[in-house]
């Protein structure tokens, strides 16, 4: 198990924009009752930075369609990250794969091709019960860490591009 990354009750993390600049969120709504759950948890966390006015939240029909939409807000100048919310839960076939695979590799590429933080914020679990675990249950709220890596990648870029 990954060490737990501090909470967003506990530290919030300073990043300025400016009205203009956007921090994208794109949630699956397949599996909603989970997904609501992690967006929540992630909008949260960037209201503790005083980042309200700057998110755009998108909703897809599933998981494969999170790259497209994501690929949409990279493209745009304004858009400074973006978190990419879902939940795949195995099934009988190896469905959970193909989609797993294919969408990790997409938002890799995105970030590479755009120079700009698109966080894996993607369930993927073996069944429903991990899958409320890991959105508020007994393990923590994955959208909240998402939304931490994403606040923590852009203190990075800005780091980096002050060298």
């Amino acid at each position: 198990m990954a060490g737990k990354l501090p909470s967003a009750r506990n530290k919030s993390i300073s990043i300025s924009l400016s009205s203009k600049e956007k921090i994208g969120i794109v949630v699956s709504d397949w599996n909603d009752e989970i997904t609501s759950s992690l967006v929540s948890a992630a909008r949260k966390v960037l209201e503790l930075s005083n980042l309200q006015k700057n998110l755009i939240i998108v909703h897809v029909p599933g998981a494969f369609e999170l790259p497209f939409a994501a690929s949409l807000l990279c493209k745009k100048k304004n858009i400074k990250g973006v978190i990419c919310l879902g939940c795949v839960i195995k099934g009988q076939t190896k469905h959970d794969d193909y989609i797993n695979n294919t969408i990790a590799n997409a938002f890799s590429q995105l970030a590479i091709d755009y120079s700009k933080p698109v966080i894996f914020g993607v369930l993927t679990t073996n069944n429903i019960k991990q899958a409320r675990e890991r959105s508020g249950g007994k393990l923590g709220n994955k959208g909240e860490e998402t939304a931490i890596a994403l606040l923590k990648m852009l203190q990075i870029q800005e780091l980096i591009s002050n060298i």
